[in-house]
């Protein structure tokens, strides 16, 4: 796929050759983040840009993180510090009568975690400082051209001179007002789901009984989270006053709004941050255009119900940093990075199915859409195939990839964290390598000296026979009931290199 996009430098443009980086990361939210930081612990050099000054904000929308994110974090040596930071959840209570269990999630990992999104972005700027990450604050995207061998990229810096820095390819994670996405020409199509929702985080005097606090009344929404440290951000919607997101916000709103949903504002106080925003429904057409990518919020937004924004970015990454980084390195041919629009679009379009059907619900107002409602609640409470996969799309490990005709079932599927002769499969997965899993080594290990780097053989804990290859990002590339040597070494060279 080719394409092309352009932009102004400005009267202040360097013409000098530009520098030139394998991938340029704009965007230092958690999706660009852990994107560079795969990329650097493959051995590919990365930069990142990021057009705001260098702090973690701690006044971020994102709160939750599921299941799936955990075990991605899991593969990256950081979910158990991150767990330490938060509260956990093991019930999600929707509508009223509608509750998930989410203790029964096949992982290591059955609930869901509410820590603020700058515990996540504080790990993972570490990891990616660590491993050798180059960041560039104060630094903005202002224009765009590729060809076929890179892209370059003009980046207003902070002292307002535009400089041309040249990548084999470059990854927009810049949120939902990307530049890079506006540059290559994408379209942004969707909807405002809600027009009018405010943020605040606050102080209480009266602890709610749960960590999550959610509850729709009388036209009020509202929703309070704590952050574990004495802190609680309340999110809320007044469908009798919505208005712009530059329009005042008072502490007195947010309680009054809070009092009609939830029956009492629980001695809100000392709000250090109020914001109000927008909700919409929004996808890229594309994620892939020539050498430019688009991850998270830059490809994707959601409304907030089930918290999957910050999720589905993650995984954006994961999906993405393996494979751009086995290409960079020769392993496999180029056309691997069409499989980033083949996996991840769709599942892209499945979270805005569902948090949009979870908002619309959420907000029903004629007879009609409540007895759907009701009857929704009803159906997923007493049937346990309905709840499974409910909990299964909102936590994100029920997502599976296409696989080519005449695969073996599991090629494509999430593979859990798997006992192993030595240990958990998710510590395997460490590293950025695959993972080849076999009943016994003998043969397929001899011989791998030249994928050492790359690959990691082992040994089912259990009497299982199935041979299967995890990719790094946690999903089968290839299986097999039997296989001989010739078998698994053509599938060791078709997919590690």
């Amino acid at each position: 796929m080719n394409g092309t996009g352009t932009g102004t430098g400005g009267a202040n443009s360097t013409p000098a050759a530009p520098s030139t980086h394998p991938v340029l990361v704009v965007g230092s939210g958690p999706t660009g983040l852990l994107l560079a930081g795969d990329l650097a612990a493959a051995g590919v050099p990365v930069t990142l840009l990021e057009k705001r000054p260098h702090k973690i904000s701690n006044l971020s929308r994102a709160f939750g993180v599921h299941a799936r994110t955990l075990e991605q974090l899991d593969s990256r040596g950081l979910a158990d510090e991150l767990l330490a930071t938060g509260s956990t959840i093991t019930e999600l209570r929707l509508f009223r009568r509608l509750s998930l269990d989410l203790g029964t999630l096949p992982s290591r990992f059955p609930f869901l975690l509410i820590t603020p999104q700058y515990e996540v972005e504080r790990l993972l700027e570490r990891r990616a400082r660590e491993l050798g990450v180059e960041f560039l604050f104060e630094s903005e995207v202002v224009g765009l051209r590729q060809d076929g061998s890179g892209v370059d990229l003009d980046v207003r810096g902070p002292d307002g001179a535009v400089v041309t820095r040249r990548a084999a390819y470059v990854v927009g994670a810049d949120g939902h007002r990307s530049a890079v996405r506006e540059a290559v020409g994408l379209s942004f199509p969707g909807v405002s789901v809600i027009k009018s929702l405010f943020l605040a985080d606050v102080r209480l005097a009266e602890r709610p009984e749960s960590v999550l606090t959610v509850n729709g009344a009388g036209g009020a929404f509202a929703m309070i989270a704590s952050f574990g440290d004495g802190w609680y951000r309340v999110m809320g919607w007044n469908r009798r006053h919505e208005v712009p997101d530059d329009a005042p916000l008072d502490l007195d709103e947010v309680k009054e709004v809070t009092r009609r949903a939830l029956g009492s504002d629980y001695g809100m106080h000392d709000a250090r941050w109020l914001s109000r925003f927008h909700s919409d429904e929004r996808q890229a057409p594309q994620y892939r255009v020539g050498r430019v990518f688009l991850a998270g919020d830059a490809a994707h937004v959601h409304s907030p119900a089930g918290g999957q924004g910050m999720n589905t970015g993650l995984q954006d990454a994961a999906n993405l940093g393996w494979k751009l980084a086995a290409v960079l390195k020769g392993r496999v041919p180029e056309g691997l990075l069409d499989t980033y629009q083949a996996e991840r679009h769709p599942v892209g379009k499945a979270v805005l199915r569902s948090s949009g059907g979870l908002v619309r619900l959420a907000r029903a107002q004629s007879p009609v859409l409540r007895a759907v409602r009701a009857v929704v609640s009803v159906f997923v409470n007493a049937a346990p195939p309905a709840q499974a996969k409910a909990l299964a799309q909102i936590s994100g490990i029920g997502y599976r990839y296409p696989a080519p005709r005449g695969s073996h079932r599991l090629v494509g599927t999430r593979v859990p964290d798997v006992a192993l002769r030595s240990g958990r499969l998710y510590e395997a997965l460490r590293g950025g390598r695959f993972v080849l899993i076999t009943p016994q080594a003998g043969g397929v290990a001899e011989g791998q000296s030249a994928r050492k780097a790359r690959l990691t053989v082992e040994c089912w804990a259990s009497d299982r026979r199935t041979t299967v290859l995890v990719r790094p990002d946690g999903y089968v590339a290839w299986a097999a009931d039997t296989a001989d040597p010739a078998a698994v070494e053509a599938a060791l060279a078709a997919h590690v290199g």
